[in-house]
């Protein structure tokens, strides 16, 4: 087995234990990455809005 599917197993095996034992932090860690995105997308947005006004 190659180094990349061992590390990818063992990230998928984490995150499962984490969203298995914790989910109420999970679900928050996955709320601001999502609002971390989406105030970045927003942030393009007006930059490109700007450029055309």
């Amino acid at each position: 087995m190659n180094v990349k599917k061992v590390v990818t197993l063992a990230a998928v095996a984490l995150l499962l234990f984490l969203l298995i034992t914790q989910p109420d932090q999970s679900a928050e860690a996955v709320k601001t990455a999502l609002g971390w995105l989406r105030q970045g997308a927003e942030s393009i947005i007006t930059f490109v809005r700007s450029l055309f006004n």
